[in-house]
């Protein structure tokens, strides 16, 4: 999301910068080529160290933001209190999750949540959220209500489209017919993520609808994984999976789905949906984060956990008669262009660096 930002902001108004607290990982090169500058500082995650940080105060006292803006937990705490040491005073975190439970989220996260939730009355001026649920769970936790504001995810819908010879490239890379189903899950590999409880519903679709394939790419998500692929074995459908692992054509493989499924247990603003759905794919997701919201009437939501819903729906969209996938399919993306469009939502972030104050440098952490 903040590559996206980054491609749409209005650079004749607003200099940006970026630091990174790790690495520059698959992101930062792509925005430096942008022209914007990018700078990692190679701390070790969950020990940032304290010569770490005071590099990150004399590094920000040298770059004079007028405003900084925070992305994740740990950049929150870290950024926001070297930022306040370096004499920023205009300090906005990041909320990108609405699951901290013990059993999905690691015990230092957690004890950096609670530290910022302590921090919440004094250290940031504001605290942009990618979704009302994230927000709602962060303050339960002791953030600041008062300071909470919302600014949703955007996508671009030049680059995610329907496109009918993505369809066709896909089931030739997989060896299927032209007129095979598929149905994804585009996500890491990750508890959260709820990959057991995806293949358990694929299981059930299987057996209503035996020709179905299903697709699956994300970080983690590999033949090498044994945990997964045991799951996939011992509910008999491995010869209709298709993981394809951690891929850089995420256009291409959504345009070429008939549902994308979400079977998280925890999200705040999952951007697989709007993909998907700005491709003309029709989505079912359980009651995660924003994801309800997201689909609106356009998709199928149940509860969390309740596979047996999810598949139900799936089965549900894959009958629909080919007029009605057709319009339910424009519906989906045509409410992505008036809700969710990137330049809308870049537009957003212009506006509230306005309000704020006259405020043109930006630094993001």
């Amino acid at each position: 999301m903040l590559l996206k930002l980054l491609e749409n902001i209005d650079r004749q108004k607003f200099e940006p910068n970026v630091i990174s607290l790790t690495s520059l990982g698959e992101v930062g090169p792509r925005i430096a080529k942008l022209g914007i500058p990018v700078q990692a500082l190679a701390m070790a995650p969950g020990k940032p160290g304290v010569l770490s940080v005071l590099r990150l105060v004399r590094l920000l006292r040298n770059l004079r933001p007028d405003i900084v803006q925070t992305w994740m937990y740990h950049a929150d705490l870290i950024g926001g209190v070297a930022a306040r040491l370096a004499g920023c005073k205009l300090v906005v975190w990041g909320l990108r999750n609405s699951n901290v439970s013990e059993d999905m989220t690691k015990r230092s996260t957690r004890m950096v949540v609670r530290a910022c939730a302590m921090l919440s009355s004094w250290l940031p001026r504001q605290i942009l959220s990618c979704s009302a649920r994230a927000a709602e769970v962060h303050v339960e936790m002791g953030y600041r209500q008062d300071k909470m504001l919302i600014v949703p995810n955007g996508f671009d819908i030049g680059r995610f489209r329907p496109d009918a010879a993505s369809r066709d490239s896909v089931r030739e890379e997989l060896g299927l017919s032209s007129d095979a189903k598929l149905v994804g899950l585009m996500a890491r590999y990750d508890p959260q993520k709820n990959h057991a409880g995806f293949i358990e519903a694929a299981a059930m679709i299987h057996e209503a609808m035996p020709d179905v394939h299903f697709v699956l790419a994300g970080g983690g998500i590999e033949g090498e994984n044994a945990a997964l692929t045991e799951l996939i074995n011992a509910h008999g459908i491995e010869h209709r999976m298709h993981l394809l692992g951690r891929r850089d054509d995420m256009p291409r493989l959504m345009a070429s789905l008939d549902v994308l499924a979400s079977s998280s247990y925890g999200e705040a603003f999952p951007n697989v949906l709007g993909e998907a759905m700005a491709s003309g794919v029709p989505c079912v997701v359980t009651d995660a984060g924003d994801s309800a919201e997201i689909v609106g009437e356009t998709g199928r939501v149940m509860q969390t956990g309740d596979m047996q819903g999810l598949a139900k729906h799936i089965v549900e969209l894959l009958r629909l008669p080919e007029s009605e996938k057709t319009a339910l399919g424009l519906q989906t993306r045509a409410r992505i262009e008036a809700c969710y469009e990137i330049g809308l939502v870049a537009r957003s972030y212009e506006d509230f660096y306005e309000q704020t104050g006259s405020f043109h440098r930006l630094t993001a952490l």
